[in-house]
């Protein structure tokens, strides 16, 4: 069985959260996956991860993230987990398989890893086609900033 998991303590601000939230839960319950949403919206949580070593948000980002998802992994009786972040050509794909599979390791679980990025443009055509938001901008505060926006 798949099932999917929400747990982005990084998008910022609340209303960018919400539009990829609202749209995740639409593309799921059209495929009809099992989808668990975090209870919280923890934007300070993420902030005190990356705070001290900007320079390697994305690194801490992930091992939040990921944490999170094997805890919800575990609790649910799953036996392995893995990450949507690893479709997208932009994302660290080194650094997401070494966290991964520290966790796996600590956790007894397995990160199920795939290079996804060759399917990034038919995820586009997808959800272009489904009418679904797309971000322009990881979720974090610095990446808005590199994008022009205001943080």
């Amino acid at each position: 069985m798949v099932s999917a998991y929400w747990y982005n303590p990084n998008i910022q601000p609340r209303k960018e959260h919400d539009k990829r939230l609202e749209a995740t839960r639409k593309l799921l319950s059209d495929y009809g996956v099992v989808f668990w949403e975090s209870r919280e919206y923890e934007p300070d949580k993420h902030a005190r991860a990356v705070r001290e070593n900007q320079a390697d948000r994305c690194r801490l980002c992930f091992q939040l993230r990921l944490e999170e998802t094997a805890e919800k992994a575990l609790n649910q009786g799953f036996k392995a987990f893995t990450s949507t972040l690893l479709i997208s050509p932009h994302q660290e794909h080194d650094s997401l398989l070494s966290i991964g599979h520290e966790i796996a390791e600590r956790t007894g679980l397995t990160f199920l890893y795939s290079d996804l990025r060759r399917r990034y443009s038919d995820s586009r055509v997808l959800t272009r086609n489904m009418q679904l938001y797309r971000q322009y901008y990881c979720g974090c505060v610095f990446s808005r900033r590199e994008r022009g926006e205001p943080g």
